[in-house]
């Protein structure tokens, strides 16, 4: 089966036509996108869009063979031209499959929202899942037959549908996974390109031409990433969306509770209301026996509230304990930490706070503190496999 994704952009395209947006700024050239538009071995068009016979004959392919144009848009969607030539465009009702003259076996995929879903099997067996802006799979029941070859999704607006997906086998180690329906939220370039492959996912240019079962490298996921950040920086949301995709998600919150801190109590449940609603909780301090354990990946947020714990334990506040052991007690635990993150075999995500830039605590507390969260942000940096920094929202690789 051959795709040729004539478009790969929301129905407005991008840029937006008259958006003033820095994304939208930078769309331009080889990053400008048309509405996405799917052609499926010369013979079955997927989503109609304006100018789709000119995105063709960019793409090296004529719309001459098309013998059935399917919508996935909700019936509300963006108006619909049909060129010359073209059969009528249709949409095969929920729950019904077409065979369409080419060979092509369509199938209408039941999705969580507006719009028609389709699931495509080819005349040599391959099976390609496209769904629509905004759409994931729903009514899922059990496990899929068999990983689909090609799956062109929402990744980004809907990272959870790769992770049901993935969930049900309906995503394996071998699909090709591509980022469609992509809009202005993202900033194109490397940026977007990082945020599809921490899902597992690729984005191509329009006029790609895909090959289902094709051998190509697929997106490389780090197993460790430390997110560092300072306060409001966005680095617990950049964790979140890492981990987005996957089916399976611990969170280890080492803050706790405050009896009678209702402010705390306010960011504790904003984290808790942004999260899927399939991770799982754990409040706790004791990492390295999770980390010792096989389980489903783990986003760890975060290290400065587990060194704050640490220190308690240790009596570092007070100068007479920390001379006395208190030290040598905190310097312990810290290895044990460190060691407990190179030996993991589970996926993880750690979150902390950056420190120093040149400001100087004014207590001996104070300064203790800034030290050892230094210190420990640098031996688990060095058991990661890569490091980001988040500043105003914008993520930097420091190590990749």
């Amino acid at each position: 089966m051959e795709l040729t994704l004539l478009g790969t952009g929301t129905p407005e395209g991008l840029p937006r036509p008259g958006c003033p947006c820095a994304a939208c700024a930078l769309s331009v050239g080889p990053r400008a996108r048309a509405a996405t538009s799917v052609l499926v071995d010369g013979a079955l068009l997927l989503d109609l869009t304006p100018g789709a016979v000119l995105a063709g004959a960019r793409a090296g392919h004529s719309l001459a063979g098309v013998r059935q144009v399917l919508l996935t848009h909700p019936h509300d969607g963006p108006a619909v031209e049909l060129p010359p030539g073209l059969p009528a465009a249709g949409r095969v009702p929920d729950g019904r499959e077409l065979a369409v003259i080419s060979g092509h076996r369509v199938r209408a995929a039941a999705i969580d929202g507006p719009g028609t879903g389709y699931e495509v099997t080819g005349p040599d067996g391959a099976r390609l899942l496209y769904l629509p802006p905004g759409g994931a799979p729903g009514g899922i029941d059990g496990t899929t037959a068999r990983p689909y070859d090609v799956v062109l999704a929402d990744v980004l607006g809907r990272p959870e549908a790769v992770a049901r997906l993935r969930a049900t086998g309906g995503v394996g180690p071998a699909t090709d996974v591509i980022a469609v329906h992509l809009d202005h939220d993202t900033p194109p370039g490397a940026e977007l390109e990082r945020r599809c492959a921490a899902a597992g996912a690729r984005v191509v240019p329009d006029g790609t031409t895909v090959v289902a079962g094709e051998y190509r490298a697929l997106p490389r996921v780090p197993r460790r990433t430390l997110v560092l950040g300072g306060a409001r920086s966005g680095k617990s949301h950049e964790a979140e969306r890492r981990l987005a995709a996957s089916p399976d998600i611990v969170y280890v919150a080492t803050g706790g509770t405050r009896e009678g801190d209702a402010e705390w109590a306010a960011r504790v449940g904003l984290h808790r209301e942004r999260r899927p609603s399939s991770w799982r909780t754990l409040e706790t301090c004791e990492l390295a026996p999770l980390l010792a354990r096989e389980g489903p990946p783990l986003l760890i947020d975060c290290l400065a509230l587990w060194l704050t714990d640490a220190m308690d334990r240790a009596g570092a506040w007070d100068d007479a304990r920390w001379a006395g052991g208190g030290r040598e007690e905190l310097a312990e635990r810290v290895a044990e930490l460190v060691a407990a993150v190179r030996a993991t075999r589970r996926p993880v995500v750690l979150v902390s706070n950056e420190v120093g830039s040149g400001v100087v605590p004014a207590t001996a507390s104070g300064r203790r503190f800034r030290d050892e969260l230094g210190r420990l942000n640098t031996g688990i940096a060095g058991e990661c496999e890569q490091v980001l920094l988040v500043v105003a929202g914008q993520v930097c690789v420091l190590k990749q």
